[in-house]
């Protein structure tokens, strides 16, 4: 494991509310937690209070070491034993774990201590789509190659399979018959931006305690 901040004033406790506390992993630029971050800025239910990442060059360490949300890298045998990193979500109190952009299977051992805690979301339309390998650009291409008529994003619970768990919602965007895989990845990214910290925000809200 390897520290790259400490403490973050954007997650303080002495609030009239308790603000639930979310962690946000993610294994590449980060575009999706650094979105997450700044829309709780200006919250009272949540903070991010935690990024996590298993690439240790990922830019969502610069993104999240620029905005003072402390991060950490855990290696890939921290991952699959998942006592490590689980000991860092106690650590720092974690409530609530959210994925962005995470590319590994989450340890039973934190499924566990994260029952209906745990979110992610996917670049399509699940169950289409989905599975070990299926990520970012890879999806994109595969919906244009089936000839499919929209797409779109998939909000879900995590469970110990790749893209399995309950659905929470889903967003649909048209697929345009000259699309390349790039310009759908921006149609989607616009609906994840939208669309995944408004759903966080209601399923952290619906357990906030006063304090």
């Amino acid at each position: 494991m390897q520290c790259f901040a400490h403490f973050s004033p954007i997650c303080a406790p002495n609030e009239r509310f308790m603000k639930k506390r979310i962690a946000v992993l993610a294994s590449g630029s980060g575009t999706n937690a650094e979105n997450i971050i700044r829309y709780f800025r200006e919250k009272e239910a949540a903070c991010v209070a935690l990024v996590l990442t298993n690439k240790q060059n990922a830019f969502v360490l610069e993104r999240a070491r620029g905005l003072d949300v402390p991060c950490f890298y855990f290696a890939k045998s921290d991952w699959e034993s998942g006592a490590p990193v689980l000991s860092i979500l106690q650590e720092y109190d974690i409530d609530f774990v959210v994925l962005a952009g995470f590319l590994l299977r989450i340890p039973d051992l934190i499924l566990h201590a994260y029952p209906d805690k745990m979110i992610n979301i996917h670049p399509s339309l699940l169950p289409k789509f989905g599975g070990k390998g299926m990520y970012g650009d890879r999806v994109h291409e595969a919906v244009i190659a089936a000839g499919e008529k929209e797409s779109g994003i998939t909000i879900h619970y995590t469970n110990m399979h790749y893209d399995e768990g309950t659905i929470i919602c889903q967003v649909k965007c048209p697929v345009l018959p000259e699309d390349t895989p790039e310009e759908l990845a921006q149609r989607i990214h616009v609906l994840e931006y939208e669309t995944y910290p408004k759903v966080i925000e209601e399923l952290v809200a619906e357990g906030r305690n006063c304090i």
